[in-house]
């Protein structure tokens, strides 16, 4: 029988979870990437290039947060429940702030907001829809569309950087983000499945 981490899940016992507490460094750089959106959305609209490089630098400061607070939680085994909920949690508020500021700004189409923003919110809908059954991890897939996303956010928050420049960046941003939201309902319901053959024995 396929067993969940076959299936591209993974599961942590209740001894495991109960091991680690939620409140440890690595989740709190999680928690603090929330509260900085914000303040990166109040630089956004204030005049100033100033203020647009302030913008830049807490974005890029709050994402390399992600990063960190991803390596710790490995590498000192901080992996906890919920780290693995609030972080892509996190990730998708930042994202999705700068790409509602940039669209309200006049310096990104809606569409593009809409179709990346309704692609996270679906797969963290999805993530939590099947949290009983086991708990669906970013996939590597996942990580390169969130480093693509971030590159063409800050080329669009950089003030003088060409179009074509930031067209290319978004465009790939946008097909690994599409691709890797088909991979994740894949994954929900392979993971349906293992779920129901183990109660049927």
């Amino acid at each position: 029988m396929t067993n969940p981490s076959e299936a591209g899940v993974e599961r942590v016992t209740p001894a495991a979870a109960r091991s680690v507490s939620p409140w440890n460094v690595a989740n709190v750089l999680t928690v603090l990437r929330l509260l900085v959106v914000p303040v990166f959305v109040a630089g956004m609209f204030l005049d100033g290039q100033a203020w647009r490089y302030a913008s830049l630098v807490i974005f890029l400061l709050a994402s390399l947060t992600d990063q960190l607070d991803g390596w710790l939680a490995r590498r000192y085994g901080l992996v906890t429940d919920f780290g693995k909920i609030a972080d892509p949690i996190a990730d998708k508020a930042l994202i999705g702030a700068a790409l509602v500021t940039l669209s309200l700004l006049g310096e990104l189409p809606w569409w593009v907001t809409i179709v990346i923003l309704g692609r996270e919110v679906g797969v963290t809908v999805l993530r939590i829809a099947v949290i009983r059954h086991g708990v669906i991890p970013a996939s590597y897939g996942g990580k390169i569309k969130t480093v693509l996303q971030i590159l063409a956010i800050a080329l669009y928050i950089l003030p003088g950087v060409p179009d074509p420049i930031r067209w290319v960046a978004m465009g790939a941003a946008l097909v690994v983000t599409v691709a890797t939201g088909a991979d994740y309902v894949t994954r929900a319901v392979r993971l349906r499945g293992v779920a129901r053959k183990a109660r049927g024995g």
